[in-house]
């Protein structure tokens, strides 16, 4: 062996025997905070170190996260914080659900992974339990691990159905970063350095504004631009929790239909519980033609995504050619095992009620600080527990985030708009602790207010 190769295999072999203690000292606990700051400034993204410092520093060690459970988690020292960014919606069940942990470990017994040859079940089980939990009549599901994988394989198949290469979008949307995913996102601050992305047509409109979208039909119908599909989210996520007008959603679906194309809801962020619905589009009775969903969808224990339509759409994805989007890991037999554990115990527990209603009390809460505070606060939105607080500047935004921090409680920003703190922990958040966020946040603000 190389010594760079010896290396690797030590220090596979010193990390392997730290990953399976439950508990660590504070010494060892301390070396594994300096050590991943290390590692992380030097392999993995030192700016995206530097970016999150305002909330990676806790007195003189950083929070180098270590265990969980529920809506709290403990860092490597030991220090417990509530969760109310939720792993940016991938922990609607909270951190560690033990029955989505012990469906993952029983298949874990058997096999991690199919043959990809042979019929696998949990993948047949879990695309029968999509078309029941879905809208309308859609009814077949290809698997993959994230959501911008998800999304890439809604923008091949309505391309296929169709026959049609151009895309609606909306500003400020987010739809992932692969590069067919990035050409509908809505901040082109992401698109721009890439340059070429998709080769079709890609029309931007603003959120909510309905004859926006018909108006861009129109005119591509007019010229003999064939529109694939109108790829949104029900509410956009990255943006600040933005709801659309109640008009919206339905005028959308009227639209599509009248021209001949698809309507793609982006539920990566919003599916199973998150708005307060199990789906998003539900809070309009609305049925697209095609659902993405993937964050929360693996309960929070494994990645996994899906992509859902009909029967009908899905047949350029069978025949002539059923390999026509493959991929090697996708639905995976532990993947699966956890997505059935997590529909499992968002049908049982029926989340989304609880959703409704904690987020209807947090979003009240919410909106009499915006009122006490409004040389702080510019809005709050949302719906369920997807919530945004909107400040007057990204540095108050900053400044609350990082206060919060200190105080125990871990929120975050959003990818397309710099002054918006996101709420969104877990759906099995307690009541007591929703009261304690509040109080701590009420500290927050007053301390930041006298700085303005």
């Amino acid at each position: 062996m190389t010594q760079n190769l010896e290396n690797a295999l030590a220090y596979s072999e010193r990390w392997l025997g730290i990953i399976k203690q439950n508990e660590v000292s504070e010494v060892l606990g301390k070396e594994i905070i300096t050590e991943s700051k290390q590692n992380f400034a030097e392999h993995f993204n030192k700016g995206w170190l530097e970016y999150r410092k305002s909330v990676t520093e806790a007195g003189d060690w950083a929070a180098v996260e270590w265990t969980g459970s529920g809506a709290v988690f403990k860092d490597v020292l030991g220090r417990e914080y509530l969760d109310c960014l939720g792993g940016y919606g991938m922990l609607n069940h909270g951190w560690s659900h033990p029955d989505v942990v012990a469906a993952v470990r029983a298949q874990l017994g058997r096999t991690p992974m199919p043959s990809q040859e042979l019929i696998d079940p949990l993948r047949g089980v879990l695309a029968r339990m999509m078309a029941d939990i879905t809208p309308g009549d859609l009814k077949y599901s290809w698997f993959a691990a994230s959501g911008t994988e998800a999304i890439e394989a809604s923008i091949k198949i309505a391309k296929l159905y169709t026959q049609k290469p151009a895309f609606i979008v909306a500003v400020k949307a987010f739809h992932g970063k692969t590069m067919g995913s990035l050409s509908m996102l809505g901040k082109a601050d992401y698109r721009q350095p890439m340059g070429m992305l998709y080769g079709g047509p890609v029309y931007h409109v603003p959120f909510g504004d309905a004859e926006a979208v018909e108006r861009q039909l129109e005119i591509c119908d007019t010229i003999g631009v064939g529109v694939a599909g109108v790829l949104l989210e029900p509410i956009q996520g990255e943006a600040g929790a933005i709801v659309p007008p109640d008009t919206f959603w339905p005028r959308v679906r009227e639209a599509t239909q009248k021209y001949g194309a698809l309507l793609i809801a982006d539920e990566v962020q919003t599916g199973l519980g998150r708005t307060g619905k199990l789906w998003g589009v539900e809070h309009w009775n609305v049925v697209p033609d095609i659902i993405a969903v993937a964050k929360s969808l693996g309960g929070g224990v494994m990645p996994i995504s899906a992509v859902t339509t009909t029967e009908e759409i899905f047949q350029p994805m069978m025949y002539p050619n059923p390999f026509m989007h493959t991929t090697t890991t996708g639905g995976g037999a532990l993947a699966c095992s956890a997505a059935i554990a997590s529909i499992n115990v968002t049908l049982r527990d029926r989340l989304w009620e609880q959703a409704a209603e904690k987020g209807e009390y947090f979003i009240s809460k919410l909106r009499e600080f915006a009122e006490e505070y409004p040389q702080v606060y510019n809005k709050v939105t949302g719906k369920g527990l997807l919530i945004g607080m909107h400040f007057q500047t990204p540095q108050i935004g900053y400044k609350v985030a990082a206060e919060l921090f200190k105080r125990g409680v871990l929120v975050a920003g959003t990818l397309t708009n710099a002054q918006t703190i996101r709420i969104e922990p877990p759906l099995i958040i307690e009541c007591a602790q929703i009261d304690e966020v509040l109080n701590r946040l009420d500290d927050t603000l007053a301390e930041v207010s006298k700085t303005l």
